[in-house]
């Protein structure tokens, strides 16, 4: 029992030195906005008919049997 007890209180101050932690990140750090960029490719704005998109099907990924009908 005095193991277990021990084992509990060793957990309970581990979390809470975490939470101390994070109250004085909250507390002392103050983010830096900046701007951010992002490049997008001009096929993606134009919706090229021509490029292949994900999820698109191909003729070649058709089932046989719709293939086949007459």
């Amino acid at each position: 029992m005095p193991t277990l007890i021990r084992l509990v209180i060793t957990l309970l101050f581990l979390v809470g030195l975490v939470y101390v932690g994070m109250f004085a990140l909250v507390a002392y750090v103050e983010p830096k906005p900046k701007q951010v960029t992002i490049r997008i490719p001009t096929r993606d704005l134009l919706g090229d008919p021509a490029a292949p998109t994900l999820g698109a099907a191909t003729p070649a990924a058709q089932p046989a049997a719709e293939a086949a009908k007459p």
